[in-house]
């Protein structure tokens, strides 16, 4: 079982994040072919360099904003003293302050893949409810000093990217250091951690204080927070490849974020998860199309919808959705505020998974990935990616059975 694992020792922040996964493997260009997708290329400038913190080496990425007054480099603080401090208020003025249904537009009408839409999507709905809590304003009438700006954008899209290149089964991280003292941000002073960073990490185990500043930013922590399924010190698997994001400040500490790509050696992987159930009778089923979408961008892992006969002898759907504990509250949320439901039933299942690689084959058409399922180290099952064989299907105008047949022609021995 493939496993992506965290080690937050001086915390995380968006940048450090997509310098720490192109450190580890993925392909920079490929990278940047997805960011063009968003078709905001005017709009800023991405760069990618090697650097090195108290002797160690590793991947540093800038997002260089184009057309303003003062050229911004994006710096791993939120709002902090050494970004305002270095730029005049003028420039925060000529941020694009998108709210989140400007987000979601962009990144809903991209050529993106649905994975990275729905990761994106995910990532930007933990901090938008964040800084909704912290501010007392509604979901979408927030307007985003840090999410709206372009490098916030390019940094959670890009982790997006990167989390579906990689394409592993798991994602733990260790608890997350969020440093300490005060910060000067655009309302004033205010402490760290910053109150959205602590919104959206509840229920998460985090450490404070190994350095007077903060460490871990808002879209850091809402990126573990809407893709780690477990936050733990114990790495119990074998590594295979390291990746190090290198920071922008100098810390007494390396100003870094490790990450490792590893392998359980399992026979099988079992993860304790829920289901949660409604049966509904009184709903438009065209609702169903809407609400399944929002439960998969809140974290659910499974939606699936069964036909009923309830009593008196009235047709009813069974709504089922599994979920891992840390997302369970942005269920229970989505379906009482989406749907007509006025209660939940909660099951605690086992889920089971063989264990899974995935290789690229190279076609007539194009390459695809495939995914290799084992069973007692056998492999037992195999499946071209769906998104893969689409856009092959749309670029090269053939039907996408093809596609298919033509993968399982090279793969079958």
């Amino acid at each position: 079982m493939k496993v992506l694992y965290y080690d937050c020792f001086c915390g995380i922040s968006g940048d450090m994040n997509l310098a720490a996964l192109l450190d580890l493997g993925v392909d920079e260009e490929y990278l940047r072919r997805e960011l063009s997708k968003l078709n905001l290329n005017s709009e800023y400038e991405l760069q990618v360099k090697k650097d090195n913190k108290k002797g160690i080496s590793g991947t540093r990425v800038d997002v260089v904003l184009k057309n303003t007054t003062h050229h911004h480099k994006h710096h791993r603080h939120h709002d902090n003293d050494e970004e305002h401090t270095s730029h005049s208020e003028n420039a925060y003025s000529h941020h694009i302050h998108r709210n989140l249904k400007d987000i979601e537009n962009i990144i809903i009408n991209s050529s993106l893949n649905d994975r990275v839409k729905e990761l994106s999507l995910a990532i930007f709905m933990k901090v938008a409810e964040a800084e909704a809590k912290v501010h007392a304003k509604p979901l979408y009438e927030v307007q985003f000093h840090e999410v709206g700006a372009v490098d916030s954008i390019i940094d959670i899209v890009g982790a997006a990217v990167c989390l579906d290149y990689l394409k592993v089964d798991k994602i733990i991280a260790s608890p997350l250091q969020l440093g300490g003292g005060f910060v000067k941000c655009a309302h004033g002073i205010i402490p760290i951690p910053a109150p959205a960073t602590v919104e959206i990490l509840k229920n998460i185990p985090v450490k404070t204080g190994i350095v007077p500043f903060e460490t871990t930013t808002p879209t850091g922590a809402a990126i573990l927070a809407a893709n780690v399924g477990m936050f733990t010190d114990s790495m119990d698997f074998s590594i295979d490849k390291i990746g190090y994001g290198i920071g922008h400040r100098d810390l007494e500490i390396p100003n870094i974020l490790r990450v490792y790509i590893g392998c359980e050696e399992r026979p099988d992987n079992r993860e304790e998860q829920y289901i949660l159930e409604t049966n509904i009778d009184d709903m438009n089923p065209e609702l169903y199309e809407y609400v399944e979408e929002k439960l998969f961008t809140r974290g659910a892992l499974d939606v699936f919808k069964t036909a009923i006969s309830m009593k008196k002898g009235r047709a009813a759907t069974k709504l089922s959705v599994l979920v891992d504990g840390i997302h369970e509250k942005n269920v229970l949320d989505i379906i009482f505020k989406e749907t007509t439901s006025i209660g939940i039933r909660k099951l605690k299942v086992d889920k089971i998974m063989l264990p899974r690689d995935f290789v690229t084959i190279k076609t007539q058409y194009g390459d695809v990935t495939v995914k290799n399922t084992y069973y007692q180290g056998e492999k037992v099952k195999y499946k071209p990616e769906y998104e893969d064989c689409k856009r092959i299907a749309n670029e090269k105008n053939i039907p996408i059975a093809r596609v298919y047949q033509e993968v399982c022609k090279m793969v079958e021995p």
